[in-house]
């Protein structure tokens, strides 16, 4: 895993170096020498005595020993290298820049294994292979384009794919996005994005290192490590943004019941993510934009004041604002007043604060200082300055930096004229700033960042949770679903409410049963999966002749093994269940139930095991919560039992991880009691 030789080492080696700065064994040397590596720099090629004014030895045998060996040689020759160094050498960092590996064939993924069994026999690092490299404050081993002049204070930054490395780079350099280590981790062989952020979460110094993490990841393979290490750094006084590729529902299992259908691979992740703390973004500028929020002060409250000099902007931005909850209140105080007869005549203080195309830095230090001491209804600021071009405005960016330097209240500018003052804004950023050069997507991040909310707390399992009957009842069934006397029994294990029940295939004994229950009943096939669909469902039967005449119509629906009777329950239908996604366990839902989770689709989702603060968080976040309150004249519904049947779900696949997807669909609420009403367990073992 990362070691010291890999972050400060006192020498490297690149193997397969080259006077072809168009080549990466060229370009990383260059790079290294550009960066005043300070240690022993060594280089080995074939043909060349001397690279780049550098000795070169023709064998990685003549080398002396070496703390990190940088790989740009062709993939089949890469293991017996490595070996060489790793044994010989006492080389304990590779960074193998070459391609050919998994990525490319099965004899790739071989060579991939023989390289990681090797570095890992020394206990060793090895990011790639198929990388671009790293960027720490010791060296440049890139052979890549921007190198940013690493910041302490920047962000540290992790990527699953190289390219997207440089071009996240690209692009946030300009804006005043600052680096203080780049790792670009290729085919993860050895170490994923994961394992850099568990260095990051069991290294971190709160003096020294930075506050800020961003993740590219393109595949996350160890879901609970990143869970682990992001909430860990999170609580410590980190943010972290992170982007997802993939995420598109193409890649998403068919599945047979209304959870697993709503419960994509990309839910999944969306869950960890906010389990965790972490920022979700779904590109590289809405990335950078998230990032370069996180280097200013927090907002403590959602009421952002505008100030422009350009309406058009101001009217995009409260738009975005308010689409993501956000708001831009109205500014009326005699305080307001006061600020306006400061103005130019025709500016406006109502929010946006408008000042006119003809505004000046007096005005707008005037402003700032308004709303920094007298708007209490405002939390954070806005700042859209550009120019035509007619007149310089280094003034109006100093006054800027000086405010932002001085105001408790955030600021954040937005800076549009990147081209016709373009000098004005590097001298802004220069200071150590950031711009946002398009309020939409300042917005939405501000957005963004003010929703996510802060890593979960650890979630216990309700001390009455019968572990080991639930165990007994999974352990003596088969694979599918489960029976309903085995659902019963496991709801019952786990203090799931439910609604009395009888299941007969008799006719004889539906009537006894009825009478134990009492009419009206309802009615339901056992056997098909959609009942619904089939004619599978009888409500509101009140009397003996009406049920003999369902019954022996309903059992000759295909695939029906058996009648289940329950007594006619009143209340708003909800819904909850659980699907095991691969690698990242159960993922546990809520939302409205019947068929509304059909027709909304409005589901909450967590990952297990949930807390009760969660299961409360995930209710509160439904579209439809005003109905689960009571609207016109209707019920609400018990939120404290739902959430609680919420729990003890998630509780129920934590001793059955089997259970591959559940359904309690509905569950009846009403202003007493949350009960389930039908459930379905489909288990599966393997």
């Amino acid at each position: 895993m990362i070691n010291e030789q890999l972050l400060n080492p006192r020498s490297i080696v690149v193997v397969g170096g080259s006077n072809n700065v168009m080549k990466p064994g060229g370009k990383v040397l260059k790079n290294l020498i550009n960066g005043n590596f300070s240690g022993d720099l060594y280089v080995t090629n074939l043909k060349e005595s001397e690279v780049q004014g550098i000795k070169s030895y023709s064998d990685v045998s003549d080398l002396p020993s070496v703390d990190l060996a940088i790989i740009a040689i062709a993939a089949r020759f890469v293991p017996e290298t490595v070996e060489v160094l790793a044994n010989h050498k006492t080389t304990r960092a590779f960074i193998v820049l070459s391609a050919g590996f998994s990525e490319e064939s099965e004899e790739g993924a071989v060579l991939e294994k023989k390289l990681v069994e090797i570095v890992n026999s020394v206990n060793g690092a090895l990011i790639g292979p198929n990388c671009v490299g790293v960027l720490t404050p010791s060296h440049h081993s890139v052979f890549t384009y921007p190198i940013p002049k690493l910041d302490p204070k920047g962000c540290d930054f992790v990527s699953g794919s190289g390219a997207t490395a440089c071009f996240i780079m690209e692009a946030g350099i300009p804006k005043g996005l600052t680096f203080a280590n780049v790792f670009s981790v290729g085919n993860s062989a050895q170490m994923g994005v994961e394992e850099v952020v568990q260095y990051w979460d069991e290294s971190f110094d709160p003096k020294v290192s930075s506050r800020i993490k961003l993740l590219y990841i393109e595949d996350i393979s160890k879901p609970d490590l990143l869970l682990k290490h992001a909430a860990s750094l999170i609580r410590k006084g980190c943010k972290i943004a992170a982007v997802k590729a993939g995420s598109s529902e193409a890649g998403s299992r068919a599945a047979s019941s209304h959870t697993g259908a709503l419960a994509s691979s990309d839910v999944a992740v969306e869950a960890l993510f906010r389990k965790a703390g972490i920022v979700r973004c779904y590109g590289r500028e809405d990335l950078i934009a998230v990032a370069s929020v996180f280097m200013h002060p927090p907002l403590t409250g959602k009421r952002i004041a505008i100030v422009t000099h350009a309406g058009g902007p101001a009217v995009m931005l409260t738009d975005a604002l308010s689409e993501g909850g956000l708001e831009v209140p109205q500014i009326n105080t005699p305080k307001s007043r006061e600020l306006l007869d400061q103005l130019f005549p025709g500016s406006s203080v109502s929010n946006p604060i408008d000042f006119l195309a003809t505004g000046n830095a007096e005005q707008l230090g005037i402003i700032l200082d308004y709303t920094e001491k007298h708007f209490e209804n405002i939390d954070g600021m806005v700042v859209i300055f550009g120019t035509p071009g007619l007149f310089p405005v280094f003034d109006v960016y100093d006054v800027l930096h000086e405010k932002m330097q001085a105001n408790k209240k955030p600021i954040f500018p937005v800076l549009p004229s990147t081209l016709t003052a373009a000098d004005e804004v590097n001298a802004f950023i220069s200071k150590g700033h950031v711009n946002f050069p398009d309020e939409v997507v300042l917005g939405k991040a501000l957005a963004r960042v003010y929703h996510t909310p802060p890593p979960a707390d650890p979630a216990t399992m309700p001390a009455d949770v019968d572990r080991e009957r639930i165990r007994k009842v999974i352990d003596n069934s088969v694979e599918g679903y489960l029976a309903p006397e085995a659902v019963q029994e496991l709801l019952d294990a786990a203090g799931i409410p439910r609604a009395a029940e009888a299941v007969t295939a008799q006719q004889d004994d539906a009537l006894k049963q009825a009478k134990k229950i009492g009419f009206p009943l309802a009615m339901k096939v056992v056997g098909p999966v959609h009942k619904s669909d089939v004619g599978g469902v009888v409500l509101n039967v009140k009397n003996e002749d009406q049920l003999i005449k369902e019954f022996n119509r309903m059992m000759q629906i295909p695939a029906t093994t058996a009648i289940l009777m329950q007594p006619m329950l009143s209340g708003v239908e909800l819904f909850a269940g659980a699907k095991r996604e691969e690698k990242f366990g159960h993922m546990v839902l809520c939302g409205m139930g019947g068929i509304f989770i059909e027709v909304l689709k409005d589901i909450n989702t967590r990952l297990a095991p949930v807390s009760k603060e969660e299961a409360i968080e995930m209710i509160s976040g439904l579209k439809s919560q005003a109905i689960l309150q009571g609207v016109r004249g209707q019920e609400g519904i018990k939120v404290e039992q739902f959430a609680e049947v919420i729990v003890r779900l998630s509780a129920l696949v934590q001793a059955a991880t089997e259970i591959f997807e559940m359904d309690l669909n509905p569950l009846l609420g009403n202003k007493n009691q949350v009960v389930a009403v039908d459930a379905r367990i489909n288990i599966v073992k393997s």
